[in-house]
Formats: C-alpha cells, sequence, structure tokens
C-alpha cells in the first residue's frame, strides 16, 4: 500500500516552520519560503504605467533555489496551505508563493492565526480561507508607489547633486523631521532662569522645598542679582507652615503593547533600537525550544496596532492575578482599551505572551538575556492592563516667608494595584515629617541654581516611531526598515541614543522640499497610507490609487528635469593636486565629503578628508573614527584615524551597529551590501521591507 503523501504548509521562516511541524505532526510538510519568492526587477522600473500600473515580478537570484525546493515538495505532496503572517505583507508573500509553483491561486487554502500555539494552529487549519486579494492589492500598491518615487526621483538627485543618493516615498518624510528639529535647535537661543531650593528642619528632620511663587504670582527668576536678593529675603524672614493638603491620586494602567509602544518601550526601558525590538520580537513569536523538544511561540503577533486581548486569555490573567496576588489586585469590570491610531488595520490582537503561564523567570535560562529583557516586559505590561488601579495619596506642604510661597510633596502609595507586577516604574515612594499649620521651620541651606532653558530635544529612534504613528504615516511593519534605511543611506546618523542629520541628509532633505513638497509632507503621506488601508478594505481599486498620484508626479519630475540646475557643491581649497599641480576642491559624495583634483577628468586624483565619513567610532582603539582611506592605487579602505596610535582597517565597510547576537564588528558584504557579523557570520537581513 502507498504511503499517504503529505500536506504541504508555506511560511516564511525556518524557526517558524520547525514550530508549526512540531504542532501538525508527521501528516504535513512545513517549509519556509524565506521571505518574498518575487519582486520587481532591480535593474529596471517593472511596473507599466501605461497599463494600470501592472507590475513585473521576477524571482531574484537568491530565491531560485527555494522556488526549485518547493516546486518538487509541491508536487510530492498532497495539497498546499499557505499559513504565511496574517497581515498585508504575509498575504502578499503567500500570493506570490502560489505564482512561482503555478499553482491556481483561488484553490489554495490560506490560514491564519495570532499566535503559534497548538490550539491557535488546530483551529486555523478548521478554518481555513482564501487569499483576500485586497490586502495582496494594498501591499503591491505600496510597494508599487515606493517603486516609482524611488527609481523616478533617485536618477534626478544624482544629475543635480551627485551619484549615489535616493529618496524614499515615507523616509524622507523621516529624514525632515529630523533636519527641522535640528535646525530648531541650531535657532534656539537659550535662555537664563534660576530655581531656589531651601533645605529646612524641624524636630532634626531635613527635608526640601521649592520656591513656587512671589505675591501671588509664579516666579520668573532671570539672573544671578535677583536670586542672590530673594536668598537674603529668605535667610531674613521666618518660614511657616500654612497649609498641608492631602490629595487623593489614582494611576492607571497602561493598554497592552502594540508595535510602536512597543518599539517606545524597549527604547526608552532596555536601550533597544526599534530593528532590534522587531528583531528579538519576531524570535520570541516565531518560538523558543523551552526543553526536551517543545518548541513554543512566546508571544502573539508583533505587528499590530490593536489593543484587544481575547476574552479567554483575560479570564486566564484574572485568575492568575487572584491566585497570586489576591482578589483586590483585579478590577470588577474588564478592561477594554480603545486604539487611537489613524491606521488601525490589519491586526486582531495586541501583543501579549501565548501563555501567562510562561513567567519571565520560570523560562529565564532557555532564552537569550535580551529575549529575556523584552519577555519580561510584554509579560508585565499584559498582566497590568487587566490589573486593578493603584492609590497614592500626594501631600502638599505650603510654607510661607513673607510674600514668598513655597512647596514641597510627597507621595504614599496606599495600594499598590498594578504596579505590584511591575518590575519597573517611576513611581516612588518620598515622605516628609510630621508637622502641624503654623509650624516655624528653620533654614538650614538655601540652594539657588542657575538653569538654562532647552532647545527641542533630538529625536530618539522611541520618540521618531510615536512621531510618525501621530502623524499616521507608515504602519507597524513599516517602522523599523524606515529608521533603518536612512541610517544606512548616511542621511541620519546614531549619536548615542539620538538621531542626527548629516550633511548629504540636509542636501536631499532642502533639493526635496524645494521641488518636490508633496513627496515630504506628512500631511500628504498620511493620505496616501489611507489610501492603502482603503484598498485593503476593498474600498479603492489598486489603479486607481495610482493614478491620483502618478502623472503630476512625473510632470513635475520633467518640469524639474529641465528647468532645475545642477547645485555646485564644490569647495575651493589652498591644496595643491600633487599628480598636476592644479588646485583640488572639495566635494560631497554618498559618504561625505572629499578632495579631488579641479583638473577632472583629465586628473582623477581624490583624498579622503580626516573627517570620519561612516560616523563611528574605532571598534579597536575606541577613541579615533572610522575613516574611508585610500591605498596607493587608489582601492578604498576603512581605517582608524588615530594612526599609527591605532592600526584598525578593513577592506570592507563597517557599520555602527554591533552585531545584535554576540556584540561583534559588522561590515556591509556582497552586492547587495548587507551587513555581516566577521565574528559569528550573522546576516541582518530585512527579509520583510
Amino acid at each position: 500500500m502507498a504511503s499517504k503523501k503529505p500536506v504541504l504548509v508555506i511560511v516564511e521562516s525556518p524557526t517558524k516552520a520547525k514550530t508549526i511541524g512540531r504542532i501538525l505532526g508527521k501528516d504535513y510538510e512545513v517549509t519556509a519560503s524565506m521571505g518574498h519568492l518575487r519582486d520587481l526587477p532591480k535593474a529596471s522600473l517593472g511596473v507599466d504605467v501605461d497599463k494600470n500600473f501592472e507590475p513585473s515580478y521576477v524571482i531574484p537570484t537568491k530565491s531560485r533555489k527555494t522556488v526549485t525546493k518547493l516546486k518538487k515538495l509541491y508536487e510530492k505532496s498532497d495539497g498546499l496551505i499557505l499559513a504565511t503572517d496574517e497581515d498585508r505583507e504575509g498575504e502578499a508573500i503567500g500570493w506570490h508563493i502560489t505564482k512561482a509553483l503555478g499553482a491556481p491561486t483561488d484553490q489554495i487554502d490560506r490560514i491564519v492565526f495570532h499566535e503559534i500555539t497548538g490550539e491557535a494552529v488546530k483551529h486555523a487549519m478548521d478554518t481555513p480561507r482564501k487569499l483576500d486579494i485586497n490586502l495582496v492589492n494594498a501591499q503591491q500598491a505600496r510597494r508599487v508607489l515606493d517603486r516609482l518615487v524611488g527609481y523616478k526621483l533617485s536618477p534626478l538627485l544624482w544629475k543635480k547633486i551627485f551619484r549615489g543618493l535616493s529618496a524614499g516615498r515615507v523616509q524622507s518624510v523621516a529624514v525632515r523631521l529630523i533636519v527641522e528639529r535640528e535646525r530648531e535647535r541650531d535657532k534656539f537661543k537659550p535662555e537664563e532662569y534660576w530655581k531656589i531650593k531651601v533645605i529646612y528642619t524641624i524636630d532634626g528632620k531635613e527635608f526640601e522645598a521649592d520656591l513656587t511663587k512671589i505675591d501671588g504670582k509664579a516666579i520668573a527668576i532671570n539672573n544671578e542679582e535677583s536670586a542672590k536678593k530673594i536668598v537674603e529675603e529668605l535667610q531674613e524672614n521666618d518660614s511657616v507652615i500654612s497649609d498641608i493638603k492631602d490629595s487623593p491620586k489614582v494611576r492607571r494602567p497602561s493598554p497592552p503593547f502594540t508595535t510602536s509602544t512597543l518599539q517606545q518601550q524597549a527604547g526608552i526601558k532596555l536601550g533597544f533600537s526599534v530593528k532590534k525590538t522587531m528583531t528579538i520580537a519576531q524570535q520570541l513569536y516565531e518560538g523558543i525550544q523551552l526543553g526536551g523538544k517543545e518548541q513554543v511561540g512566546l508571544i502573539t503577533y508583533m505587528r499590530t496596532d490593536s489593543f484587544y486581548i481575547t476574552p479567554k486569555v483575560i479570564e486566564a490573567i484574572r485568575s492568575w492575578v487572584t491566585d497570586k496576588l489576591g482578589q483586590e489586585y483585579i478590577p470588577d469590570a474588564i478592561r477594554a482599551y480603545k486604539t487611537k491610531s489613524k491606521g488601525a488595520q490589519e491586526a486582531h490582537e495586541a501583543i501579549r505572551p501565548t501563555h501567562i503561564q510562561y513567567e519571565p523567570d520560570k523560562i529565564k535560562d532557555h532564552l537569550s538575556p535580551e529575549q529575556y529583557r523584552l519577555y519580561k516586559l510584554i509579560w508585565e505590561r499584559t498582566l497590568a492592563s487587566q490589573m486593578a488601579d493603584a492609590s497614592l495619596t500626594q501631600t502638599d506642604l505650603e510654607i510661607t516667608s513673607d510674600n514668598k510661597l513655597l512647596l514641597a510633596q510627597s507621595l504614599k502609595i496606599d495600594f499598590w494595584g498594578f504596579l505590584k507586577i511591575m518590575s519597573k516604574t517611576s513611581v516612588k515612594e518620598t515622605s516628609l515629617p510630621q508637622v502641624n499649620v503654623g509650624q516655624a521651620l528653620t533654614v538650614k541651606d538655601i540652594d539657588p541654581q542657575q538653569k538654562f532653558t532647552e532647545p527641542p530635544a533630538r529625536y530618539t529612534e522611541p520618540s521618531l516611531v510615536k512621531t510618525l504613528e501621530s502623524l499616521g504615516i507608515g504602519r507597524p511593519s513599516t517602522y523599523a526598515p524606515i529608521i533603518t534605511t536612512i541610517i544606512g543611506r548616511g542621511y541620519i546618523t546614531r549619536d548615542k541614543k539620538h538621531l542626527m542629520p548629516q550633511e548629504v541628509g540636509y542636501l536631499v532633505n532642502d533639493f526635496l522640499v524645494e521641488h518636490f513638497p508633496e513627496i515630504v509632507n506628512a500631511e500628504f503621506t498620511a493620505k496616501m497610507e489611507n489610501d492603502l488601508d482603503e484598498i485593503a478594505e476593498g474600498n479603492m481599486e489598486y489603479a486607481d490609487v495610482l493614478k491620483s498620484f502618478y502623472p503630476d508626479f512625473q510632470a513635475k519630475l520633467e518640469e524639474k528635469e529641465k528647468n532645475v540646475t545642477k547645485h555646485d557643491l564644490d569647495e575651493k581649497t589652498d591644496e595643491v593636486c600633487e599628480k598636476c599641480g592644479k588646485p583640488m576642491i572639495v566635494k560631497m559624495g554618498r559618504f561625505g565629503k572629499f578632495l579631488a583634483c579641479s583638473g577632472f577628468p583629465d586628473c582623477k586624483n581624490t583624498k579622503s578628508l580626516t573627517q570620519a565619513v561612516v560616523v563611528m567610532d574605532c571598534p579597536k582603539c575606541k577613541e579615533g573614527q572610522v575613516v574611508e582611506k585610500r591605498t596607493k592605487r587608489g582601492k578604498i579602505f576603512w581605517g582608524c584615524n588615530n594612526y599609527p596610535k591605532c592600526d584598525f582597517a578593513s577592506w570592507e565597510e563597517p557599520v555602527p551597529e554591533k552585531c545584535p547576537t554576540c556584540g561583534g564588528l559588522m561590515t556591509l558584504k556582497g552586492k547587495n551590501k548587507i551587513p555581516t557579523c566577521g565574528e559569528c557570520g550573522f546576516e541582518d537581513k530585512e527579509i520583510k521591507t
């Protein structure tokens, strides 16, 4: 008797395939597509603008072996099931799989699940559906829009500024935000002001109070002379307790995590980049081996803008909290949160643990330190979101000294509520000595502090994500690629945790703002995002959205091609070319400024300037910076500008980000310039871009 053929199940990644394979068992062959099997060609536009913007897809070289393997498995299978992620990107990956395999798209089963657990996967298998072409078209529209902008606008930048530049539909808006914030900081003029803190004693106990009002008005001390006068008056006049006010306060828990709030909090509390957060979250979602052969998906799908948690999970949370902490730690009514996201779509649940009983400390030994920290953050936030409020009492101690009012405050936690579950919280108890109205105080010390107003803060990755989301720009799957792209292009650099524009970023931004203001307009970009949402909902046609954008864009391209002159970015220097004797000039290139002979093309002599061009500290000496250099034969390499004290050198361009796996040096390898670790071989590929 012939053995039964297995059913072929295709997902995106090997880890996900391994987890699902153990759930489904031997009757199924679960394998990975390694992301998209088809894409637009690299060497051409790949979009027929005269035929309803029909895209022409090819199978990239890197995917050919995978396609061959999948075709063989499909031929030997008893059917095909698509189990790619449940968002637009996953839907499109599934659609491309059917096209690459020559499978009948309208007959193939598609299953979706929000978590990789036995119950969720088996339920999905019992309730298959067909591919949603509206979701596919929404993804295709985004891809085509980005291709049209990138392939049409970039060559214009090459002609009018210099070669190697590129522009992105959404990324350019992010660059504009960062550039404009930096210019706000440059224009900012700090103003002096003074704060005065008084240290009092009563019955041998010390406490601090801040001067808040003079003659009933908020203080405005803007010079040292005024501050000294006030200090003298505080020393001369008696200080008396004039009022004591106890105010009840309530702290409510935050909603469970969405993609953007997870990225923000992981950045703030754990110091993770947005990209690192998503990489680790993907690992937790796809499955971790918890001992023996058990491969468990620990969190739900990490690309979401929903606060929703299923009733069954809420019940499990309430049961856990009651058993571990007590009935008083759960609210009478189940908490429900309403999303404020402008583009809330395609997500079914918040990011939460798949099983509450997988307590972080119980599974810590099976997780990397970074996986543990992120999982703990998610686990605590999820439980806290369904717990009782915290009750606090704030005590305001008002002190009068002649015409001056000072304030001391304390905070007491009466009931911890959801704070009980949080390992890190900004709420801290403080105390004041027992006093009565009318009691006199002794001044022990007065501390006048000179301050200056601060310019607007530079963007960090968390604050940029928050701003993009508030403007309706981008969607859960795009925040990490946006930031990765603008840093990778050299338009923006990461200075510790802050994002700063580079000179090339200013150049490209200013050109786009002047000549293509709609491309870098937040409202215009948000409208395009909403149109993509409408396609996903079946309310707009793919071609109609592209037609509303492209004709005007193409007309403007042609007009700018004719009328905009090339920007003269060259700077004269006193240096003379050692090869031909003509003056050297400073030119701008993709990696920053460099010296070039003014006799070009007859003389092609170029030299590196001493400034860092890859914007990173030397990984060897930690003191110098990595700069682009050339050998005597003109070959480019990267080395420390502290040479000969430091001999660090690399033929491959280093990148500032360290390897997220081992912390080693990453360099750009291969034709596709993929950041690759020289220590462990980790490749930082963005499969979903």
